[in-house]
């Protein structure tokens, strides 16, 4: 038995993925309700969750999916026209869909979550749909394909009436009759409307399933009278799509190698292969069906391309042309050998086809034809090369991605930390000692470890849309419930940030939108009423800043009410009235950030409980950042969050408190100065000075820290280095400076975790630990 147990973490990986892009697409898909490539997307999207939830054997994901699948599926056969109740009901789908891959991920199964009410609902939207049969190719391959099965034939018809006929209704309303006595009509063009109007001339075409043979149905049809000419040809499934696709030289281009493969003596086919659901490797099987089919024959087109099936873009299944001196037989039994290939159907290629590219109807889009072996015609090799071009053209925008455990990542990370340990200590081994070859090993290892760290670093690296792409929907959910117009505009979406802050970084974005929403943005009525675009907007930008990353989150609401915050922190207790009436606006601001502050006159599901913007603050210092706020009454609010890139190797200054060494990191530290101590005044109990016009408040980290001075010294001045909060500023008093150096962050793990102003500790070129101080904590 198959232990699938192996297999979990990919499928995890893989639904969150697809998920992902199934959110994304259906809000595009929202946006615009004509585009059958979107539609596309999200049936292929659907497809692939349902094969792999039932490998796996989650039958509530299989279920859930096959019959959002159906309703894609009527969709892109055009027998259901989308509306926004069939937007919500895939989106309410979506929904329950990440609350089991979530469950599956937490306990190993499925929730207890009933999913019979979405099913229902799904269903009756499949019962809404249109019942004109005639309108879709995907209708009409679902209706052969069950004919086949049942034994039954399909042909498709050419009639022509004679150039006399008077009633030219009349006379295709004879054949219909004709036809459906012994079997079913399931497309005609022009449409039967069209010919019932006769808006047709003397031809119409017509597809059909029937128990009777080629020569009976000819014969039959024959028999009524004006009728001049029957042709009945077998009708292959999938022939549209190539039609659909194919130009004039294209068709002439295929159509000229399968006539001259049959002079030739060789047979012309038309292949579907339909791959194992749980295949792994669908590019490396695609191309083993190729070979196997070249090796007695050619390739003549394939759908989808061949660069999309290089590229893995294609769902289990892919359609070829081929021409080859092999029998059917023969050729199944050979592809079938092939392993992991659930399917192989194939039927002889037609090569006049009846059905011309004006046949299907509009609404059905294919997959791109590549044509794949050249001739000597001319037209041809255009043809070719322009396909090429544009297939290098989507390629390039393409990135192969491979997927590495974290974990395997976080190993290489450790050794890169070792390494430039290693480096440190050699650099301090005494300077006598060095010799010339010692000098050049060290800039050489040197080399090493900073390219091998940039090199693991990227690794590590991920774009911050992973984060970004779960808001647009949050947006639109929330516009509906709050009746407010809200337009989202995303950019710097491919800015790349550390992947543990990338699984840090959402909830404190999650907590600034919806404030901005709830509390920023106004109704349309308030809106309209100040001369405001009824539509409001938020803003949401990333970019990288040297050795840090931004993200700014931005509408253009109310604004802060910086006296209603004043207030309100006057009434919980969060600051005196004296000290309201001595802080600035810009100051006032930052009172939001107070645990439990909130400015919101009644508790909502949105905002307004009193959590939430602490917590944000929290957990950007938690990972090295900070936050800043700019607002304008009536203009809008702005939160602006720095991160550092990465959060294991970083640049500090060392310096020296009593006989100890400590780190800050570089990234804190706004200057460094030397301050006469007679200038240092005491205000409160607290040391502050006069530096650059500004207050300066200092504390001296022996203080800090808690350490036993050795002895007074009698300098005139004290070494300050002045870190930075946000628009705040800090001195911090130390003995003296060693320098700067590159640092490896070490936790300090759960007993010493809680440790007051300490982030964590490095080791040193010498063997010592330096603590690394949290100068956050120290405001």
């Amino acid at each position: 038995m198959l232990d699938l147990e192996q297999y979990l973490d990919m499928f995890l990986d893989e639904s969150k993925e697809h998920l992902e892009n199934l959110n994304q697409s259906l809000l595009e898909l929202e946006n615009d309700t004509s585009n059958m490539e979107i539609v596309n997307e999200i049936f292929r999207i659907a497809h692939t969750l349902k094969g792999m939830s039932s490998t796996m054997g989650f039958l509530k994901v299989s279920n859930l999916t096959h019959k959002m699948e159906n309703i894609l599926d009527d969709i892109r056969g055009g027998k259901l026209k989308i509306d926004s109740n069939i937007i919500d009901i895939l989106f309410e789908g979506l929904d329950i869909l990440e609350e089991f891959i979530k469950n599956i991920e937490i306990e190993g199964k499925e929730s207890d979550r009933s999913i019979e009410d979405i099913i229902y609902r799904l269903e009756n939207v499949e019962n809404i749909k249109d019942a004109e049969k005639n309108e879709g190719l995907e209708y009409i391959n679902d209706v052969i394909s069950k004919a086949n099965e049942s034994g039954l034939n399909t042909y498709s018809l050419k009639i022509e009436l004679d150039s006399n006929c008077m009633l030219k209704s009349a006379r295709a309303f004879l054949v219909f009759k004709s036809i459906e006595e012994d079997g079913e009509i399931i497309q005609t063009n022009p449409s039967a409307e069209d010919i019932e109007n006769e808006n047709f001339d003397k031809e119409f075409d017509i597809v059909v399933v029937t128990k009777l043979t080629k020569e009976n149905l000819q014969e039959k049809i024959k028999n009524i009278s004006e009728i001049n000419e029957v042709i009945v040809n077998d009708f292959i499934q999938d022939n549209e799509k190539i039609n659909k696709n194919l130009n004039n030289e294209e068709f002439k281009y295929i159509n000229d190698v399968v006539i001259k493969a049959k002079e030739g003596g060789l047979n012309s086919y038309s292949l579907k292969i339909e791959l194992d659901s749980n295949c792994m490797l669908k590019s490396a099987r695609a191309f083993l069906v190729f070979k196997s089919i070249e090796e007695d024959g050619e390739v003549i087109y394939s759908n989808p391309s061949v660069e999309d099936i290089e590229d893995e873009n294609f769902g289990e299944e892919f359609d070829l042309i081929i021409v080859t001196k092999l029998d059917k037989e023969v050729l199944k039994e050979k592809i079938k050998n092939i392993s992991e290939i659930n399917h192989v159907i194939i039927e002889d290629f037609i090569e006049d086809v009846s059905l011309t590219e004006k046949n299907i109807d509009d609404k059905v889009f294919g997959n791109e034809l590549s044509l794949q072996k050249n001739k000597s015609e001319k037209e041809v090799k255009k043809i070719e090369n322009n396909k090429k071009n544009q297939n290098k053209q989507r390629k390039g925008k393409t990135g192969k991605t491979v997927r590495v455990d974290i974990d395997r990542l976080d190993n290489l990370m450790n050794l890169v930390s070792e390494l430039i340990i290693v480096k440190t200590r050699l650099e301090d081994i005494d300077i006598s000692s060095k010799t010339q070859n010692m000098n050049e090993a060290i800039e050489y290892l040197e080399r090493i470890t900073t390219n091998l760290h940039d090199a693991v670093t990227k690794v590590r690296m991920v774009p911050i849309e992973r984060v970004f792409n779960r808001f647009p929907r949050m947006i639109r959910d929330l516009s509906k419930e709050l009746n407010k117009e809200i337009n989202l505009i995303m950019e710097g979406e491919e800015t790349e940030v550390d992947r543990t802050v990338i699984d840090e970084i959402g909830d404190p974005l999650i907590h600034l939108l919806r404030n901005s929403i709830d509390h920023g943005i106004e109704t349309p009525e308030v809106r309209k009423s100040l001369n405001k675009n009824e539509v409001g907007t938020v803003k949401l930008l990333a970019y990288p800043d040297g050795n840090n990353v931004v993200i700014e989150v931005c509408d253009d609401g109310a604004g802060l009410n910086v006296e209603k915050i004043k207030k309100k922190a006057i009434e919980k207790g969060v600051m005196s009235k004296e000290q309201g009436a001595l802080i600035d606006d810009k100051e006032a601001s930052y009172l939001i950030f107070a645990p439990g502050f909130s400015t919101a006159d009644k508790i909502s599901d949105i905002s307004g409980r009193g959590v939430g913007l602490d917590v944000v603050k929290t957990k950007i210092e938690a990972l090295g950042g900070e936050v800043e706020i700019e607002t304008e009454q009536n203009k809008g609010t702005k939160f602006i969050i720095r991160l550092p890139l990465t959060l294991a190797i970083i640049q500090a200054l060392l310096v020296m408190v009593g006989s100890e060494k400590y780190a800050i990191p570089l990234n804190n530290i706004k200057e460094i100065t030397n301050i006469e101590k007679n200038k240092v005044r005491k205000v409160e109990g607290k040391d502050i000075v006069l530096y650059r016009g500004k207050t300066l408040p200092l504390i001296n980290l022996a203080d800090v820290i808690d350490l036993e001075k050795e002895r007074e010294n009698n300098l005139e001045e004290v070494t300050v280095v002045i870190v930075k909060k946000g628009d705040k500023d800090l001195g911090i008093i130390v003995d003296s400076l060693i320098g700067q150096q590159e640092i490896v962050i070490k936790s300090l793990g759960k007993y010493l975790s809680g440790i007051n102003f300490i982030a964590g500790a490095t080791i040193l070129g010498n063997g010592s630990v330096a603590l690394i101080i949290d100068t956050n904590s120290l405001f």
